[in-house]
């Protein structure tokens, strides 16, 4: 389907990802570097069968696109995210790969198979609720704060999902990493992996990527931080190949 072929409405825009990619973006549901972190970290394989929760406007599906081949399927509680994602996916053929749930992730009973998932992941809410000051917008408070869903509930329903062995991967804030790391452990997941991202080397972290995996035996590699600018304040090295053609679009 061509780009004049997608209706549009009122604050949407088609972004490009590289490589033949396009995403559909609004002021409600678009994506940050967090998310593209994600998708890299998460380490898709080729046939994985895999679910992201919380999609929004699809940006892990869709950069997953780019190297797997396996069933995709989104989760997404808000209808407009959900209706922005399936135009993201008819612009790009990806129909017969990637399948978007309006629903809750609480309530996958009967609606995903259970125990058979190679991978989940999820750009949770980083605010608890009551935690600072809440988004004025619904679909705000909905990403930011843990108004839908908790960490805790993120783990429970990725472990019914997950096959032995299977990996749950997310980002969070690093002040709640003990949350995380007990949330995981509660529901049968254990960490595996560990990176700290930060501006750069003069910076503390902002943000931590981890991947559990379900039934797997306790042992944590702490890999080396992720710095996203050079001394110079340009994109690091690392960053520009985790964007690959998606920063050669928007440099």
């Amino acid at each position: 389907m061509s780009k004049t072929e997608i209706q549009l409405n009122e604050g949407e825009r088609i972004d490009p990802l590289g490589g033949g990619f396009s995403v559909v973006v609004s002021k409600e549901h678009i994506f940050g570097t967090d998310a593209v972190l994600l998708a890299d970290f998460s380490g898709i394989k080729k046939n994985d069968t895999a679910c992201d929760f919380g999609s929004g406007c699809g940006i892990i599906p869709l950069l997953w696109c780019k190297r797997q081949t396996g069933k995709i399927f989104a989760v997404e509680i808000q209808k407009k995210a959900c209706f922005q994602l399936e135009r993201s996916i008819a612009l790009n053929s990806l129909e017969e790969r990637v399948s978007v749930l309006n629903c809750d992730l609480r309530q996958l009973r009967g609606v995903l198979p259970f125990g058979e998932f190679d991978l989940v992941t999820m750009n949770p809410p980083y605010k608890k609720v009551g935690a600072g000051i809440e988004s004025m917008s619904e679909s705000d408070r909905i990403a930011r704060h843990e108004t839908m869903c908790s960490i805790d509930d993120c783990c429970e329903a990725a472990s019914k999902l997950l096959r032995f062995g299977g990996r749950l991967c997310l980002c969070h804030r690093p002040e709640r990493l003990c949350d995380v790391i007990s949330s995981m452990k509660k529901s049968g997941i254990e960490p595996k992996r560990l990176r700290f991202v930060s501006k750069n080397a003069e910076s503390a972290p902002w943000l931590f990527l981890i991947e559990g995996k379900r039934g797997a035996k306790s042992f944590l590699n702490v890999e080396k931080n992720l710095y996203i600018e050079t001394a110079g304040g340009k994109m690091s090295a690392e960053l520009c190949s985790i964007m690959g053609d998606y920063a050669k679009e928007t440099l």
